[in-house]
């Protein structure tokens, strides 16, 4: 597994990111998967080198976290051994101060976070979303304040207009706080709006991107098919995923096809070392729910394309409405 500098500090992360959205209540989704279900998936992941791992206080409601915080210990011989990071942002209660980015909810909500993950502090707390509601100099400041407090080394952020984020950099700037060294945005090859804005202004900025969705929920990888074959129990139950693509988006799946087959390899393995090859992104964030997933993902990282591969997977796309950032 190789590593890389997380933009421009000098946090060292792995290639790949596993994504713990997919662990949680199976009650909750049909697709997420308990922590027994869980555990040799994590364990695959670190047999496969990686080192950083992604999750939320608000995926599956805080057992994400609480999975997250009971698996990576067994694993690692130490906390310094792996980068760990979540969110905030989203709804975690019926009051009015359960969400959003007030300096209330951003301190209530890391307390929160560390005793689910069972640590002292997170290495990345990422914003999920922008808060229309906060001004962004009381969300940078608390951010700031966080940090200092040592429960985070670290902040990011995710989906989101590249106007937003930078005025978020300049707040901090003018305040004299803590900057956000990432950023989680929504980017693969079937949805390529990052690289209008958000993306050269991360590479210009020293700011690692790390993108959800890299196999745009499995779409991809071969989930679903041309009239509306589903594949996966994901993919027949992710509602989201069908707000997201268009069928049009296939023209892009029938070339990663052609490639990886042309490679000897799954489609998976071609979408992500595409990704792996762009400017400015560190490490794709994966979800898995199977081991083939995660050796997929570490295999992408070795696997490199040539230009005439990356022409042909481009040259299908269509542009698309923004969307991720609600």
């Amino acid at each position: 597994m190789e590593h890389t500098r997380l933009g421009g500090t000098g946090l060292k992360v792995s290639r790949i990111c596993l994504g713990m959205m997919s662990y949680g209540d199976p009650e909750q989704r049909k697709w997420f998967l308990g922590e027994v279900e869980a555990e040799p998936i994590v364990r695959q992941a670190v047999d496969e080198g990686i080192t950083f791992f992604d999750t939320a206080d608000m995926y599956s409601l805080g057992r994400s976290e609480e999975i997250t915080g009971r698996l990576l210990p067994k694993f690692f011989q130490s906390r310094d051994d792996y980068v760990l990071a979540t969110k905030v942002y989203f709804p975690m209660g019926d009051g009015p101060n359960d969400q959003g980015l007030s300096r209330k909810h951003v301190m209530a909500s890391i307390d929160a976070s560390l005793r689910r993950l069972g640590t002292d502090h997170v290495d990345l707390y990422q914003i999920h979303r922008w808060d229309y509601d906060t001004p962004v100099e009381e969300t940078m400041e608390a951010l700031h304040d966080v940090v200092k407090a040592g429960k985070a080394r670290y902040i990011g952020a995710s989906s989101m207009y590249a106007w937003q984020f930078a005025k978020a950099q300049r707040a901090a700037e003018v305040g004299g706080w803590t900057k956000f060294v990432s950023m989680q945005n929504h980017y693969n090859l079937v949805y390529r709006e990052e690289e209008r804005e958000m993306l050269p202004l991360c590479v210009d900025q020293g700011v690692g991107a790390i993108p959800w969705s890299p196999l745009a929920r499995g779409l991809l990888a071969g989930n679903r098919e041309r009239g509306g074959e589903r594949r996966t129990v994901r993919s027949e139950n992710d509602t989201y995923a069908d707000a997201l693509y268009e069928e049009a988006d296939f023209d892009v799946v029938d070339v990663v096809k052609a490639v990886a087959g042309e490679r000897g390899v799954p489609p998976a393995q071609v979408a992500l070392a595409w990704l792996l090859h762009k400017e400015g992104v560190v490490a794709p964030i994966i979800g898995a729910t199977k081991l083939k997933h995660v050796e997929d993902a570490a295999a992408a990282v070795t696997l490199r394309l040539d230009e005439k591969e990356i022409e042909r997977l481009e040259a299908p796309y269509r542009p698309h409405p923004i969307v991720g950032h609600e």
